[in-house]
């Protein structure tokens, strides 16, 4: 028997006497994202580019769900899990049906590069509803839960999941190729690096992508600094640039001259895998004198390694059984529309919901996402077997009539390109004027936010430039509140959005809610469940008081670190229910919260710890530590214990050293956090005092 065949002996011993089989041409192409077969040794080709953020993408039908700053709204670790394991099973599923039919074409691997943990730091970059929001710790949280339901706790993974992109990056996307993050030490480590560190060293994520950004003046997918932390961290699966990332040391950044120098340099700093084409010049690089044949061997034996801890040479695995029939089963549509459920946010409500179906003969629901399958899909998007649209959930769940009007374009000022613009205004004022209540669905989509390059955004390469709604929107809600009828903002949006909603009685923000998002509106619209999501980033009042976008310091940015400016803080989120704490008590590293519904209806809510530490190095504001969801009942209290751990004890100085300075602390607990705005939205916490 082959050694790299013998399942007793480790991951890294058998890659490493696998790669000794291979020529050093072989092992180099080994290294490029399209890895061809190597037919002697019974090596298949394998694609390593697959996606998988909010279930597995590009590959054809398979289990959606809301897009990941969704998932983050849900405040709920165990449902992001279960999203992942659904999200890994079909992976596996699909990898298996794929190869029986000698499929190794892109996206059909088992190697999906997410999640996304950047930190959703300034709102008008377009793809932070890939992220989990703007906090280090729920993004950590999110992260390692998404990491372990993708990957398993078999024998083999199950998939393998891939923590991006490593480390500073979250926009401008018109600059990212050339852009140079200046971040100091302690910022680094207090912000960009905590959700990276806790998925190396407690989730063992097997993958990590670089950025195509600059960090400090180095490359990110070559930068001495972050890998040397990964080093430290103890990281041991494989390292990829981002797509093409590799192409721009010397197309855009300038810090080498050729191809084969800016292979030389990605490969000596530790990328192992190049998604792109450069790393067709290894060889080139090699006959120059720029690398070595041990740096070819040492990333070819990290790439072998993850191959055969997919148990991809091991003949018959103990996922090779999941029938293709396990995508898009009713179970996990189930789990799809939990998650949609639990991710809407309800930013205002006068009284008008829950709606009394039984008092309403008519209802207009209107607007450009009323309809639109792409407002529940977001990006990095398979496709789902079915779709309830906003429309379609008002309408299956409504006794009465519904009428609908497109209203107007997403963002263009007419719909029908021979008409005059507005085109769509008098027939969604018609229309609300013989309702007895509106649904205005407004927003976004990911052809207006998202990634550069995947996006039909003229004006920013998939960045918003500011935080209102396309003005035709904003024209259309003026136009059908003035019709003076019980109106309901539903905000489809990956991102903070300023939905100036007037006179209107409620305002939900939807995110990207997945396939089901409609069915899960109109549960929430007519009372069915209580909306319980709570925002993951701030919605500030305006960018005009941001810094801006290219500066990478935290001052005014983020609940942690804001001094004005906020319109809906992070954390915030009502209920048909009233949740609040009343009691909290510290002792051991468990926070034991006593919280009780003194409202008429029974609710889900989140639970929120927040930490205030008086040292020197501490954050300006709180720090989220911990949180947990609870079901109550109307009048039902109840006893929640949640751990906190100990680094939110800790602070960062100036030279990005992390341990505990201070010893007086203030623990908080809430439905939102401990500031000002949640104050005068009508919430308060209780405190306990620390002393270390």
């Amino acid at each position: 028997m082959k050694k790299y065949l013998d399942t007793s002996l480790s991951a890294q011993e058998r890659a490493e006497a696998l790669t000794d089989e291979l020529t050093t041409e072989e092992q180099a192409a080994q290294l490029r994202y399209d890895a061809p077969a190597v037919e002697r040794l019974g090596i298949p080709a394998y694609n390593w580019w697959n996606e998988g953020l909010h279930g597995l993408a590009r590959s054809g039908t398979a289990t959606m769900f809301p897009q990941a700053i969704g998932l983050a709204a849900m405040f709920d670790t165990g449902l992001v899990g279960k999203a992942a394991e659904i999200t890994g099973t079909e992976t596996r599923a699909k990898y298996c049906a794929y190869q029986k039919e000698g499929d190794t074409d892109i996206y059909k691997g088992l190697t999906l590069w997410a999640p996304n943990i950047n930190i959703f730091r300034d709102p008008r970059w377009g793809r932070g509803h890939e992220t989990y929001g703007e906090d280090p710790f729920l993004t950590a949280e999110c992260g390692k839960a998404f990491v372990r339901g993708i990957q398993g706790d078999g024998k083999v993974l199950k998939a393998a999941a891939c923590a991006k992109h490593f480390a500073v990056h979250s926009g401008p996307e018109a600059d990212r190729h050339s852009f140079d993050a200046q971040i100091s030490a302690r910022e680094m480590e207090e912000t960009y690096l905590p959700a990276f560190e806790a998925l190396v060293r407690e989730a063992k994520v097997e993958g990590v992508m670089g950025a195509y950004n600059r960090v400090n003046g180095e490359p990110a997918c070559a930068n001495t600094f972050l890998m040397d932390k990964l080093k430290e961290w103890g990281f041991d699966g494989y390292f990829v640039s981002d797509c093409w990332a590799v192409q721009d040391f010397h197309a855009h950044h300038h810090v080498t001259a050729t191809p084969a120098e800016s292979a030389a340099m990605a490969i000596k700093a530790g990328c192992d895998v190049n998604c792109g084409c450069t790393y067709m010049n290894l060889l080139t690089a090699l006959d120059e004198g720029l690398i070595t044949k041990d740096d070819i061997r040492r990333a070819c034996v990290h790439v072998m390694r993850t191959r055969i801890r997919l148990g991809m040479f091991d003949g018959r695995t103990e996922y090779d059984d999941i029938p293709y029939t396990a995508v898009c089963t009713e179970e996990s549509r189930a789990v799809s529309l939990e998650c949609a459920r639990r991710s809407i946010v309800m930013l205002k409500n006068d009284g008008l919901l829950p709606l009394d179906a039984s008092k309403l003969k008519t209802i207009a629901v209107i607007g450009p996402n009323a309809d639109s399958r792409a407002a529940l899909e977001g990006n990095y998007n398979g496709r789902a077997d079915r779709y309830v649209t906003f429309l379609d959930g008002i309408m299956d769940k409504f006794p009465g009539r519904v009428i609908f009007a497109e209203g107007c374009h997403l963002y263009k000022d007419r719909v029908s390109g021979l008409a005059q613009p507005g085109d769509r205004y008098a027939e969604a004022v018609a229309a609300a004027k013989c309702a007895d209540a509106v649904v205005i669905c407004v927003g976004l989509d990911a052809t207006i936010e998202g990634e550069e390059g995947d996006t039909g955004n003229e004006f920013s390469s998939g960045d918003k430039r500011d935080l209102e709604l396309p003005e035709v929107q904003r024209v259309l809600i003026d136009k059908v509140l003035a019709a003076g009828k019980p109106t309901v903002i539903v905000t489809a949006a990956g991102s903070a959005v300023n939905v100036h909603s007037g006179s209107a009685g409620a305002l939900l923000h939807a995110w990207y809610p997945g396939p089901e998002g409609g069915k899960a509106l109109a549960e929430i619209l007519f009372g069915e469940v209580s909306p319980s999501g709570k925002l993951p980033v701030t919605f500030y009042e305006s960018t005009d008081k941001l810094p801006d976008f290219k500066d990478y310091t935290m001052k005014n940015r983020t609940y942690r670190f804001a001094e004005d400016n906020v319109l809906y803080p992070f954390g915030y989120g009502l209920t048909y229910g009233n949740v609040r704490c009343t009691s909290l008590s510290y002792a051991d590293g468990t926070a034991r919260v006593t919280a009780e519904n003194t409202g008429e209806r029974d609710t889900e809510d989140v639970i929120q710890l927040y930490i205030k530490d008086t040292s020197e190095y501490a954050v300006p504001n709180v720090s989220l530590c911990g949180f947990s969801r609870v079901s109550l009942a109307a009048g039902e209290s109840a006893e929640i214990t949640i751990p906190v751990p100990e680094r939110a004890f800790t602070a960062v100085d100036e030279n990005g050293e992390r341990r505990i300075f201070g010893k007086h602390f203030t623990l908080y607990a809430g439905t939102s956090q401990p500031d000002a705005v949640s104050a005068s939205l009508g919430f308060e916490c209780v405190s306990a005092d620390i002393e270390l």
